[in-house]
C-alpha cells in the first residue's frame, strides 16, 4: 500500500503548536499516553500532532488544551 501525500505542505505555525504541546508536557512532567488518555485520542494521533505532521481539529485542540490543563492563549503563545 502506497503512503498518502500531503496536497498541501503544513505551515509553520502548526509545526510550532506541535512543538508548544510537547513543551507544555515536557515542563508539567506528564508523560504522552496520559494526556491523550485524558483528551480521549489517540496516542498515535497526537504524536503527529506534536510532531507537526497532522493538522488538528478545533474540538481537538479544546481536548488536548483541557488535558494538559492550559487556555488556548497558553497553547497560542509562541505566535
Amino acid at each position: 500500500m502506497e503512503k498518502r501525500v500531503r496536497k498541501s505542505p503544513l505551515t509553520p505555525d502548526i509545526i510550532n503548536l506541535g512543538k508548544q504541546i510537547e513543551e507544555i508536557i515536557k515542563l508539567k512532567g506528564l508523560k504522552t499516553r496520559e494526556v491523550a488518555h485524558d483528551a480521549d485520542l489517540d496516542v498515535e494521533n497526537l504524536r503527529k500532532y506534536i510532531k507537526g505532521k497532522q493538522e488538528m481539529k478545533v474540538s481537538t485542540m479544546l481536548k488536548i488544551t483541557k488535558s494538559l490543563g492550559v487556555s488556548v492563549a497558553e497553547l497560542f503563545k509562541f505566535l
